[in-house]
């Protein structure tokens, strides 16, 4: 496993990160699939696009994924591709058993982008 950048680190490079890199970085921790779900896209040919930066995510998608990537970014530091998925896609009491991937999908980007981070930054620091 790589080593354990700071939060800030991550977040630096998390905005200047080029929209296909960041899908493609993405892609590899959480896996086309769940990458297709928190984008609100049916199929992973999308998802592949958008890392080859021959088609681009639209309306807020962007902002998302860039929020699930800082996310992802740190728990995969520590925890490896399988528990930061496993953690995207499990009901997490401390956002009202509800999946990290779902409020990413479908909740307000301000109010529940908070949340999610406070989740993260939970799990990090207990594990």
């Amino acid at each position: 496993m790589a080593v354990h950048t700071t939060e800030a680190e991550t977040h630096v490079r998390t905005m200047r990160l080029p929209v296909p890199m960041l899908i493609g970085e993405l892609r590899e921790i959480l896996g086309a699939r769940l990458v297709a779900y928190i984008g609100s896209v049916r199929e992973t040919r999308a998802v592949r696009e958008w890392a080859e930066g021959t088609r681009a995510p639209k309306g807020d998608t962007t902002e998302r994924l860039r929020l699930a990537y800082l996310v992802a970014k740190d728990i995969n530091d520590t925890d490896g591709p399988e528990i930061t998925q496993a953690w995207f896609q499990g009901l997490n009491p401390l956002l009202g058993d509800i999946s990290p991937a779902r409020l990413l999908r479908e909740g307000d980007i301000e109010t529940d982008g908070r949340r999610i981070i406070a989740a993260k930054r939970y799990f990090v620091l207990e594990g």
